[in-house]
Formats: structure tokens, C-alpha cells, sequence
């Protein structure tokens, strides 16, 4: 099986990369690196381009005539940036996921694969969500995935494609065989700036204490990066199985079902690493919210799939790879 994978040069979507060779699925990287890495398309099929680029998609499909399905991983995901560029954030998550889409349906390519996101969802009072919980996106990039997951839905009732939706919740950890990671020096999620924050030396800010969770901090599901890269290896792998009842899209939550509040991970984290970090409350940053974990079993009933990795593994990983990153990566 062969598979296009856009955004293939970025955190999740190298390591789907990397997990699809290990089962024996040929990828095709597509990336225009904006975010993504050189470094994490190395020995594999790679073009470098946009997803808009109706001339470059057909080239990929004359090139590759055999690829069974597109993973669509493509999009930009900070959301205080967000925030402060909306413009940006429909026009390069929205806008080319359409021009996408156009393109796959001319070149016959009849399923996706669509990275999504549990920030969509409206937080029940006890913070758990599954696949029919009503929908109350808080920030552009929410929203950007509220529309495309709608934009899909609608165009796969009625044209050659089908589509399924992974929702994920929120990764951490690495490749465990340190292949690719999460490139970005400074990233914005809780667990790089809590490994930032103990790198330099100073108390790592937990922002937004008011909520009303256990402990007053955010709550989360914190889900292994290779957990969600093997769920997308049985999607693939099922994907035939899944939508063969005369539905044309659907979409599955992939998280471990548990929840960890901004508080819990650093007692986490601080169980693991030689020098405590200390914390510092501050304000909740724009676009943030609450939190929610996911209660739902349909990633089992319909995938086969659970979580073989605990949080305290994926922050052991999370460090494993932030000590090699430089390594691995030539100019940061």
C-alpha cells in the first residue's frame, strides 16, 4: 500500500510516516516545510510544495498511480497565532484544504484521512466529550477544523471520496526510535514549554488557574504521538471496512480516555527529571480553554486501536528527543 501523506514533513505527520514503513506502507510526503523539517523526509518519497498546487498534486498521482489514500495533516496549529492571524489560519487551513480536496477528486483519489482536533468540542460539565458532543470551537484554529471537518463532510455526500476524521486530543513523546519529533525549539503545548522552562532554569507558567477542573488548572488528554501514529496505520489499514455501509464520512476520537490537568503534568514531569521546575500562575493566554478527555470507544470498536504508551512515557520521550533534537536537526 502506498500512501500520500501532506504535511509529512511536520511532528505528527513524520511520525505517521515512520510508523506506516514499519507496517509496511510505502509514504509519499508532501510539505512545503513552513513548519515542517527537511531532516524528517530523509530516505523517503518527498515533494516539496503546497497543497494549493493543483499542478504539483497531479504530478504526484501520475508519478504514483497507485496511492491507496491521502492522510491530511497539513495545516497550521498554534492557537494564540490563531488568534492574532485568522486571516492566515483560514486561508492555509480552510481555503488549500478546499483547493485539496478539488484536487484529489480529479485525480480519482477516494479516500482521506483528516488530522482534526477534540478542540472542536464544548466541554461537558465533567470535561469528557465523544464523537456527538455538540461542537463550540473557541479559536480560529478550532474553528478552521470545524469548517474543514463540515467543508468534507459535505462534499463526500455527494462526490467520489470518503473521509474519516481522526480527532485527536493532545500529543506528546516522540518516535521511540528517535527518528522525528517535535522540531520546534520553542513550542507552544504545555509539555515543550514545561521542558523549556526546566532547560533554562525558570518556573514554568501555568496559564489559566480558574477553570473549574479538580486543582483549578487546565485539564487534558495527553496522548502518545506513536499511539496516534498507529491508530492512523489501522485507519489505513480499515478504512474499507469502516466506510463500507454507504457512509461517506465519519470521525473517531483518538485519546487514552483520561485526564490530566496542567498541575498533574508537572507533578508528572518532576517525577522524572533530577531538578524540580517550579510553576508561576499566570492568565489564561487568548483562544485557551478549559479542556476536555474523551470518554468514547468507538477508536476500539472501529480501529482495533488503544493507547499503548502512559503520560509518564511520553514525557520520558519528550525529553529523550529534546536532548538529541540538535542532533538530529541541522539548523534550527
Amino acid at each position: 500500500m502506498k500512501v500520500l501523506i501532506t504535511g509529512g514533513a511536520g511532528y505528527i505527520g513524520s511520525t505517521i510516516a515512520s510508523a506506516c514503513l514499519d507496517s509496511g506502507i510505502e509514504p509519499v510526503i508532501l510539505d512545503n516545510l513552513s513548519t515542517g523539517r527537511r531532516e524528517f523526509t530523509s530516505g523517503r518519497i518527498f515533494y516539496e510544495g503546497d497543497i494549493a498546487d493543483g499542478p504539483l498534486i497531479d504530478r504526484v498521482f501520475a508519478e504514483h498511480p497507485d496511492i491507496h489514500a491521502v492522510v491530511h495533516c497539513a495545516a497550521l496549529i498554534v492557537v494564540p497565532d490563531s488568534v492574532s492571524d485568522p486571516v492566515g489560519y483560514y486561508r492555509n487551513n480552510v481555503t488549500a484544504g478546499l483547493d485539496l480536496v478539488g484536487h484529489l477528486l480529479r485525480n480519482r483519489c477516494e479516500r482521506m484521512i483528516f488530522s482534526s482536533s477534540a478542540s472542536i468540542y464544548r466541554t461537558g460539565e465533567d470535561f469528557t466529550v465523544d464523537e456527538d458532543s455538540a461542537h463550540a470551537p473557541q479559536s480560529p484554529y478550532a474553528r478552521t477544523k470545524t469548517v474543514c471537518e463540515g467543508m468534507f463532510s459535505d462534499i463526500a455526500a455527494t462526490q467520489p471520496i470518503r473521509v474519516l476524521s481522526l480527532r485527536y486530543f493532545n500529543p506528546i513523546g516522540a518516535d521511540p526510535k528517535m527518528r522525528t519529533g517535535l522540531q520546534l525549539r520553542r513550542p507552544s503545548h504545555a509539555l515543550g514549554k514545561l521542558i523549556s522552562a526546566h532547560e533554562a532554569g525558570v518556573p514554568f507558567e501555568i496559564t489559566g488557574t480558574q477553570w473549574s477542573t479538580r486543582d483549578g488548572s487546565g485539564i487534558r488528554d495527553y496522548v502518545h504521538v506513536w499511539d496516534l501514529a498507529a491508530a492512523h496505520v489501522a485507519a489505513l489499514q480499515r478504512f474499507d471496512t469502516i466506510l463500507d455501509s454507504g457512509e461517506s464520512s465519519t470521525a473517531i476520537n483518538l485519546g487514552t480516555g483520561a485526564g490530566t490537568t496542567v498541575r498533574e503534568l508537572v507533578e508528572a514531569f518532576n517525577e522524572i527529571v533530577d531538578t524540580p521546575v517550579r510553576t508561576k500562575d499566570t492568565a489564561a493566554r487568548p483562544g485557551d480553554v478549559a479542556g476536555a478527555y474523551t470518554r468514547s470507544d468507538r477508536a476500539e470498536r472501529l480501529l482495533d486501536w488503544r493507547p499503548q504508551y502512559t503520560t509518564a512515557e511520553g514525557i520520558r520521550d519528550s525529553l529523550r528527543w529534546a536532548a538529541l533534537r540538535d542532533e538530529r536537526l541541522s539548523s534550527l
